[in-house]
């Protein structure tokens, strides 16, 4: 499990109590049960049903399973917010090879070793996945994903012992039908826990085990088979000989997504006089098999490559030809018909490349009579057969290694190579490729400056410059077919090599694949049950099914047409593992991606026939046996025109129920999953779903949305790296809301997210925070303005948070939930902490209130359990799940502009107030006295820009009126030289042109404007008193540049964008003393300077002293004796004694060089000394 060091656990604690007596409400209201309408008039109300791929029962869900299944979560709570009614149902997949196979080697193990089992302690434990060549993505791990999920067990005891197992629960696992009466209970209890809203009365688990569901499956392949969808034959196909049968993606450690590669391979014939290791086979036919991709190019063939290290085998096939290639090799063709009995090699020799090195070869269709097995030390032993035929004219490694060996005569002697075996080969002209001539692989490498062999980057760009140039667009120029284009021709050359006898068709796995079982798989050509998945009617039809469906992202839908597009038949039965046998050939099983691709119709009708159960093994509603659902019965309830099966042994009405319930939630309007499963699971989901509803596209799939992965803390979660985390346990260390919250922020992308464990401690401190402000909020109501709620920063937060809810509502609806959750909760607090900073008048409780109702309902799909409880603060009766999304009001988007802009002056000012006390600091001469922090602000606003900005903006704006588009620079250039009103600015103008384009392109038309759309000097005047205390003034003077007095500095300023003056005014220190004992108001000097008002006095009294909140409510006191009078004890009955009330109406006389402070009432002017009483009333 990953660890992350954290700081005490009581916030998560405080909200695990808080989803604990969420969760037990929610099941007593059975809060997230749902049924199609029986009424009439209700079936017209909106559905949303979505799904999610049943995870399969081998152990516990873990985080990656949560991340995908939480979009899921998060769009089902949203759609139910809108009105719909919403189903999310979740089943439990048992299907397949690995529960089986895990059972049997428990079972191997304790008749091994024992119970409990003693394992030998000197075997090594991890196996690193296979290095195939392709380059890897660093943050996906170096381990297979056998590896990964196992961690460092090797046993599969010690798996089960890594699930906090013992060993006498461990020995049960031993009959594979415990899994599925162990696992699926737990992952509910995970799945609620985590708050899933989920109608658990249609969850089931899979195989014959749940003879409902296994009835449902049988129907589809019956069906399915009728239509000629299904076919038996042999057919190439990723095979693992120690299980005896195909190896399906759900059956693979590694290589999920690999298929069968088809190669041809070229018989180059080993002519006499024979190397000394081949002369006892003399009397056979001797071929060096070589596997290609390209036999267009064997035209040019001038040798053939051998490793010379690498350990061969000769073997004789069945025709009693000897082939020579490596075993890996060979075993893959002992299941392809090559050999007298499938899986068995006649190895009538073992040998090394050096054997065979220096070898006479005749091969096919190359102008060489003969040619020579050379050394190539870069072959690989896991692709091909490891034999490489050269053509040195069209591959530029085979141009490079003869380069290489024409120049190195130590090398070729080393191996005991010949002149004549090298000298006189040079590549052959055979196909014209477009910009590289006919011997593209010499011209790219002398492109490229390729030294030799080993400059392997440089070959590797080679390959991508010539091979698809070459494929797509070179012309042969010799043979049968010269003058036509390789990609036309390919096949027929293939197939006149193999009429010629001269090649065979070979297939390997495209890539290394290791079934669960621990076998290396191969290419067997097998008799099986297949779904012809590369029928061109069906591919057709399934195309138009995802042309109407939402794929969100534009790269999903492209990979589903490539999946489409390559995808041909897929074997559909087994022999080994648990499932639904076929109905006409029951030795065979319907294999894990054949049964669940039409599951969610099931769903529909599930609380119908399971009984409440996993297995259908309790009575159900309506009184059905499993034996009573006939395919006619199926018929009936998915098909619109289909007639009553009057002999069933069904009540009509109970059929009528399943049929209504599936007419109404049928088709499926969201499909969740991971990316990885495009290429399979997801693309046979459209395929069965177009198969099943041929002529009824109301029951084709609406939208499919595909994931990338989970990464935790930035790496890929691995158990045996020690990062990793079940479900259980993330929500044992982040809570169930503090988890999801993270789950969201993650990322939405087709690209790996992110959980970051940061992160998610960030969000629990979050929510915490959030519940005790609502509930500090809510004990004081009192403490807020009330009355009509009409001030600008009143507007403003009614505006925000109008415009968030519309913001998050398309977010939602568009699965961007990191954007929702972003806009609907952590834009939500910050519109809510700019109004309290704003409002020094205090907020507005009506205001508060609504804030708070509408915040937990836009963040109630991500975090349910803390939205129902504040849900619960507020007085509300009713459950936040079933609550409606906000009716948003009027958006004044111009006075949050004029609030935006207030904030980023604001910013901007205390910037440039930073920059002038820094600069103020640090003047070289010290004997300079230090500059006062100024307490005086002028703001000057420009009312339109300066005349030569204007002119430009003038321009532009003509310029995009007429041709929708500006002009480039160098034309703007062109023409700005010629203005006159412009020569004195020649240097600023572009840069301020270049600056415009930005913003045109950011804001459109609007950035060409003369004017703000709001008044800025009012803005700032209507604020002046939040100004001065953000910036810790007195005063804050509002100017235009328009004044005689402005600069010509000042008069450069535009709108927007103010210039600030910062002055140091003079004053007085006043001593404000509190007489009020015990209420933490405390004595506070405070400059006074000339002329200052009663008000400003006020507010920088409450500037510095936070507890008070309202200035209308402090009044301020003289002594009537100002040089005596302070020096008196108070009278704490009679506050008051010896004072006079200051009147709100004063202004003060300051002499600064006499030290005075009087009042200027009107009437007369009195003298307050240095000490003034306030009270807070």
């Amino acid at each position: 499990m990953a660890n992350v060091e954290r700081k005490g656990t009581f916030k998560v604690e405080y909200l695990q109590k808080i989803e604990k007596d969420i969760q037990r409400r929610w099941l007593n209201d059975k809060i997230h049960e749902e049924n199609a309408p029986r009424v009439t008039g209700e079936t017209n109300i909106e559905k949303f049903l979505c799904t999610f791929p049943y995870p399969y029962m081998n152990g516990r869900l873990h985080l990656g399973h949560t991340f995908s299944l939480s979009k899921c979560e998060f769009a089902v709570r949203y759609n139910r917010l809108k009105g719909k009614r919403v189903l999310f149902p979740f089943g439990f997949h048992c299907t397949g090879m690995p529960i089986k196979a895990c059972a049997d080697k428990l079972k191997r193990e304790m008749e091994l070793y024992g119970f409990p089992p003693k394992f030998p302690q000197n075997e090594e434990t991890v196996v690193e996945a296979e290095n195939d060549g392709i380059p890897k993505d660093k943050s996906k791990g170096k381990k297979s994903k056998a590896v990964a999920k196992a961690g460092l067990s090797k046993y599969q005891w010690q798996i089960m012992e890594s699930l906090g197992l013992n060993h006498d629960e461990i020995k049960h696992f031993a009959d594979a039908n415990y899994w599925l009466d162990y696992f699926p209970p737990l992952a509910v209890q995970d799945l609620n826990a985590f708050g899933i809203h989920t109608d658990w009365r249609r969850t089931f688990i899979t195989t014959d085990a749940n003879p409902f569901y296994d009835s449902f499956v049988r129907w589809q392949f019956i069906r399915l088979k009728e239509r000629n969808k299904i076919q038996f034959g042999k057919r190439y196909t990723i095979y693992s000989a120690r299980d005896g049968q195909p190896c399906m993606d759900h059956d693979r450690a590694s290589g999920e997504g690999v298929g069968p590669q088809e190669y041809t391979l070229i018989k180059m014939k080993v002519l006499e006089p024979y190397p000394t290791i081949l002369c006892k086979l003399s009397k056979k036919q001797i071929y060096l098999v070589a596997a290609t991709l390209r036999p267009e190019t064997m035209y040019g063939q001038t040798n053939c490559w051998v490793r010379p290290d690498m350990k061969y085998v000769a073997v004789e096939l069945k025709n009693g030809d000897v082939f020579i290639c490596t075993q890996r090799a060979a075993r893959n063709m002992s299941y392809q018909g090559f050999t007298e009995a499938e899986g068995k090699l006649n190895i009538i020799l073992e040998l090394s490349g050096q054997d065979i090195l220096g070898c006479r070869l005749k091969a096919p269709m190359t102008k060489y009579a003969v040619i020579y097995s050379l050394p190539m030390l870069t072959i690989k032993e896991d692709k091909g057969t490891g034999v490489v035929t050269s053509v040195p004219s069209d591959s530029p490694d085979d141009y490079a290694a003869l380069v290489d060996l024409k120049k190195k005569q130590p090398f070729r002697e080393k191996y005991g190579i010949t002149d004549e075996m090298v000298l006189p080969f040079d590549p052959v002209p055979i196909i014209e490729v477009p910009k590289y001539g006919n011997l593209s692989a010499v011209a790219v490498y002398d492109e490229l400056k390729i030294q030799s062999q080993n400059d392997k980057e440089k070959l590797t760009q080679a390959k991508e410059m010539v091979y698809l140039k070459g494929f797509y667009d070179g012309v042969m120029l010799v043979g049968e077919f010269k003058g036509r284009k390789i990609m036309d021709v390919k096949k027929l050359l293939q197939k006149n090599l193999i009429t010629r006898q001269e090649a065979v068709i070979y297939y390997e796995p495209e890539k290394t694949v290791m079934s669960r079982s621990g076998d290396e798989c191969v290419v067997a050509l097998c008799d099986q049950w297949f779904l012809d998945y590369g029928n061109e009617n069906w591919k057709e039809q399934a195309h138009k099914v995802l042309d109407k469906i939402n794929t969100y992202h534009d790269e999903v839908r492209k990979n589903f047409v490539g999946c489409l597009n390559w995808l041909h038949e897929h074997a559909c039965s087994r022999t080994y593992g648990l499932g639904s046998k076929l109905p006409w050939d029951k030795q065979w099983l319907i294999e894990s991606l054949s049964d669940s691709t039409i599951y969610m119709a099931y769903y529909t009708v599930a609380h119908l026939l399971q009984g409440n159960s996993f297995k259908g093994g309790k009575p159900n509603a309506l009184g059905i046996k499993a034996e009573q659902l006939s395919p006619e019965v199926w018929d009936y309830v998915f098909y619109k025109d289909a007639k009553y099966p009057s002999g069933c042994g069904i009540k009509k009405e109970s059929l009528d129920h399943m049929k209504r319930e599936f007419e109404y939630w049928y088709p499926v309007d969201l499909r969740v999953s991971g990316k990885d499963l495009i290429q399979n699971h997801l693309t046979y989901f459209i395929y069965n779903h177009c198969a099943i509803w041929p002529n009824d596209e109301s029951k084709w799939p609406k939208s499919i949305r595909a994931n990338g992965h989970l990464l935790l803390n930035s790496a890929k979660m691995s158990k045996s790296e020690g990062n990793f985390l079940t479900l259980a346990e993330a929500i044992n260390k982040f809570s169930a809301d503090g988890m999801r919250l993270c789950l969201a922020d993650a990322g939405d992308s087709i690209e790996d997210a992110n959980f970051v464990e940061n992160m998610a401690d960030a969000g629990i401190l979050r929510l915490y925070t959030y519940i005790e402000w609502v509930k500090e909020a809510l004990a004081n109501k009192d403490q807020f303005r009330t009355g009509p709620a009409t001030t600008f920063n009143d507007q403003v937060f009614q505006s925000e948070i109008n415009l968030k809810v519309k913001e998050t509502d398309e977010y939602y609806r568009k699965m961007l939930f990191k954007e929702a959750l972003r806009s609907g909760f952590f834009e939500m607090q910050a519109a809510r902490d700019k109004y309290r900073e704003l409002c020094l008048e205090g907020m507005h409780l009506d205001l508060i209130l609504k804030f708070i109702e509408v915040q937990t309902i836009l963040m109630s799909p991500i975090c349910p359990h803390v939205a129902e409880h504040v849900w619960e603060l507020l007085g509300k009766k009713s459950s936040v799940v079933t609550s409606s999304w906000p009716i948003t009001g009027p958006v004044d988007e111009i006075q949050i502009k004029s609030s935006e802009y207030l904030m980023e002056t604001a910013h901007n000012l205390r910037i440039h107030l930073k920059n002038y006390m820094q600069v103020a600091k640090s003047k070289a001469n010290s004997n300079l006295p230090p500059i006062d922090k100024p307490n005086v602000v002028e703001i000057w606003v420009a009312k339109t820009f300066p005349h030569w900005q204007s002119c430009i903006l003038t321009t532009l704006r003509k310029y995009l009126e007429n041709s929708g588009t500006l002009p480039d620079n160098k034309t703007l250039s062109s023409e700005f030289s010629k203005m006159n009103e412009l020569k004195k600015h020649t240097k600023k103008v572009m840069p301020f042109v270049q600056a415009t384009r930005e913003k045109v392109n950011q804001f459109g038309e609007k950035a060409l404007a003369l004017t703000l759309e709001f008044d800025e000097a009012e803005v700032l005047k209507n604020n002046s008193t939040y100004l001065a205390n953000t910036l810790d003034v007195n005063e804050v003077i509002i100017k235009f540049t328009d004044d005689e007095n402005a600069s010509e500095k000042m008069k450069e300023c535009c709108p927007g964008s103010p210039f600030v003056v910062f002055l140091t005014k003079p004053g007085v220190k006043v001593n404000f003393i509190n007489p009020v004992p015990y209420n933490g108001l405390f004595s506070k000097y405070v400059v006074i300077s000339n002329g200052e008002t009663y008000s400003t006095v006020v507010q920088s009294l409450c500037k510095d002293i936070k507890n008070i909140k309202k200035p209308d409510s402090v009044q301020l006191w003289r002594y009537k004796d100002p040089i005596l009078g302070p020096c008196k004890l108070p009278n704490l009955h009679e506050l008051s004694q010896d004072k006079v009330l200051i009147p709100a109406n004063c202004i003060f006389d300051v002499n600064v060089q006499q030290r005075t402070v009087k009042i200027n009432t009107g009437t007369e002017i009195i003298d307050v000394g240095t000490q003034i009483t306030y009270i807070v009333v």
